[in-house]
């Protein structure tokens, strides 16, 4: 294999014109992209805003054309990059961008575009970014970095593999996002708004009626020469909103009483104890993923006692609208963190409609599920033979 040739990125894109709003009329308006603009999945731009120039941010002052690929130096792994469409030929994006306007008769814009999207791109920025809560990097960086540079021709036939390939990772997540939309939507159809209650469900029940609540274990707790062994068990990272992230389990040393007051069974419902206000009431069924596992104590095991409630239903419905607005109204909020305690919990309202309607809305949701799970694995394989090509494209093996 040649070594691939290399080229700084300013060699190759010409410059962009910048503007101030404030200075035209004040009723005018015109097309913003700012940050928060850009859709971190798919590296497209989801959404702009039509601002009026007597409300102009300061950073509105970059003139972009279509084709033109805009790379995040503000927290440059996390706001990403994107290609400007014809749609927004001629708007303005933020200062928070270093916009790359690439000569067309030295590099292929799609290859660019695939370029500053690369893990080796990312990395470079992350590692040369500055500063402790908002990173960041200057446009001379990214416009002193050197991109692989073969031929114009390769260059294009380079782009289309990689764009045929990353086409079918995004129409996996667009079927993973129709198939949430398919739940939620069966949901309402069957249950109606849990916050109305217009259906009538039954409402005499509290969460402590129905189910036996526990907190889990105390991490750095006295242990009194007690014998122990190394126990697998779940922190609050590992607790999503219905979905387990069991990319990272955690053991502890734990007494064989303390294993059997916390290990988990199937069909327990795990919720957080607290986090950001927004993330109260999440939680997700345990099915038993490993053999033996226990829970911290930040983290609550709910277990149904009372045969007329389905654990997958409990799950959504201390998840839904109305659990959330609950658990807002009871939580301790300090500083941006909120949290529960065993009483509140024990507390929450429950809404019960029959057993028959709930197990059926279970056995919709898991053969979703099944489905759901498919999809991942699938895109799962996607997302490694595109880093694979990734690689190979930008060291000339393609």
């Amino acid at each position: 294999m040649t070594q691939q040739p290399a080229i700084a990125i300013r060699e190759v894109a010409e410059g962009v014109a910048t503007w101030n709003p404030l200075r035209s009329p004040a009723s005018d308006s015109f097309e913003y992209i700012d940050l928060g603009s850009v859709d971190q999945n798919n590296k497209q731009i989801r959404q702009t805003t039509l601002t009026r120039c007597s409300e102009a941010p300061s950073r509105a002052r970059q003139l972009v054309k279509s084709a033109d690929v805009l790379v995040a130096t503000v927290r440059p792994n996390l706001n990403g990059v994107a290609l400007v469409p014809d749609s927004l030929d001629g708007a303005t994006a933020s200062t928070g961008f270093c916009v790359l306007r690439p000569l067309p008769e030295k590099i292929d814009n799609r290859y660019l575009f695939n370029w500053v999207k690369s893990p080796a791109f990312i990395t470079d920025m992350v590692r040369k970014a500055t500063g402790a809560s908002y990173p960041a990097v200057s446009d001379r960086i990214v416009l002193d970095s050197l991109i692989p540079f073969p031929p114009l021709p390769a260059q294009r036939r380079i782009a289309y593999i990689l764009d045929k390939a990353d086409a079918l990772r995004a129409q996996r997540r667009a079927a993973l996002a129709e198939l949430d939309s398919l739940t939620q939507s069966i949901f309402l159809t069957l249950f109606g708004d849990l916050v109305t209650n217009r259906k009538g469900w039954p409402e005499t029940k509290t969460l402590g009626d129905v189910a036996d609540i526990a907190s889990g274990i105390t991490k750095g707790r006295l242990l009194k020469g007690q014998a122990t062994r190394e126990v697998a068990y779940l922190a609050v990272s590992n607790v999503q909103d219905k979905a387990l992230s069991m990319g990272v389990v955690k053991t502890i040393a734990a007494t064989e009483a303390e294993i059997t007051r916390f290990r988990l069974q199937k069909d327990d419902l795990l919720l957080t104890e607290g986090g950001d206000p927004d993330k109260l009431g999440r939680g997700t069924l345990w099915n038993g993923e490993l053999d033996e596992c226990i829970h911290q104590n930040h983290v609550f095991r709910v277990r149904v006692t009372d045969k007329a409630v389905d654990p997958l239903f409990l799950n959504w419905l201390v998840g839904s609208r109305r659990g959330k607005q609950y658990f807002l109204r009871s939580a301790k909020q300090t500083t941006g963190i909120a949290s529960i305690n065993m009483t509140q919990l024990r507390a929450f309202p429950l809404l019960l409609p029959p057993l028959k309607l709930q197990q059926d809305f279970a056995r919709r949701i898991t053969a979703i599920e099944t489905l759901k799970s498919r999809h991942r694995s699938a895109l799962a394989e996607l997302d490694t033979l595109f880093a694979s090509l990734q690689h190979r494209a930008f060291r000339g093996e393609l």
